[in-house]
């Protein structure tokens, strides 16, 4: 499958990344087939927050939904970055970490859930360094699991993009989903700016940021496997057709050998957005026939 954008035409299309991550879950599912878990009235929040005098959403800003994509069970994880930056806390992670445990016992049995996850984060919410951590450890150990039985769908669509350890969560998922707006990077260009110097990288220069850790860079080097157009309809298409490839005979984080032997071909002193594609395109072009 090409990683090209799927052709609408550019005026006749809704943004999905204005949706908010209610709207997103509920735009992937079959129509009719939205079931929010643990909603806003359950007040399921953050405890650590209020000690920092932050006000606190009774969702903890994560939204899980359960329905069906194509008529097939499925879960969707969808983060609101509108809330802490899309920071991953105890309660939020939590959420996550659970929905993806509960389909896995569900696969395990022999009924497929199909779970997609809509990563819109700067990482781990610093309020709760140590147990955000934690919990994204075991968002990831629910992936690795889960994959095995079903393809894990994720999404960046953008504006905040995934950075941290939600970034390395998103490069295990079995097929990963991108818009030229988002971002995917272990460490957001703020963070880079500050602890190595505008001369390492320039955080206000958006163009180059977009150069280095855009969709479209990410999806010519392999590292997602679509780059789709913002559009609502475009987003549920290339969710659906993930999905429809079935599981990966081999997922990118258990391709080690071919990623080290191609960063050993890249010298650190002259790396570019160019360079990277040209050594990393192999692996692109190697995963549009998944």
């Amino acid at each position: 499958m090409s990683t090209t954008d799927v052709a609408i035409p550019t005026l006749l299309h809704d943004s999905f990344i204005e949706l908010s991550a209610r709207e997103r879950a509920r735009a992937l599912l079959d129509a009719g087939t939205f079931r929010e878990l643990l909603g806003p009235f359950d007040r399921i929040e953050s405890p650590w927050l209020p000690m920092q005098g932050i006000v606190c959403q009774v969702d903890d800003g994560v939204v899980i939904a359960r329905g069906t994509i194509d008529g097939e069970p499925a879960v969707v994880a969808a983060i609101e970055s509108a809330f802490q930056g899309g920071s991953i806390g105890e309660v939020s992670g939590s959420k996550i970490a659970g929905a993806l445990e509960l389909a896995l016992r569900d696969c395990e049995r022999g009924r497929i859930v199909r779970p997609v996850v809509l990563f819109e984060t700067g990482g781990v919410r610093l309020q709760e360094a140590n147990l955000g951590l934690a919990v994204i450890a075991e968002i990831q150990a629910a992936i690795i699991a889960l994959r095995r039985h079903v393809p894990v769908v994720g999404v960046i669509a953008g504006m905040v993009g995934c950075f941290g350890g939600m970034s390395l969560a998103a490069a295990l998922c079995s097929y990963l989903v991108v818009t030229k707006q988002g971002r995917l990077g272990m460490n957001g260009p703020e963070v880079i700016e500050q602890e190595a110097g505008i001369d390492e990288l320039d955080a206000s220069d958006r163009r180059r940021i977009w150069q280095l850790i855009g969709g479209e860079q990410r999806a010519v080097t392999g590292l997602a496997d679509m780059l789709i157009q913002d559009d609502v309809a475009t987003v549920h298409h290339a969710v659906r057709q993930a999905f429809a490839r079935g599981v990966p005979a081999t997922h990118r984080s258990e391709d080690v050998a071919a990623y080290l032997a191609r960063l050993g071909e890249i010298d650190p002193v002259t790396v570019s957005p160019e360079s990277m594609r040209a050594v990393f395109r192999s692996v692109a072009d190697g995963k549009e026939n998944v």
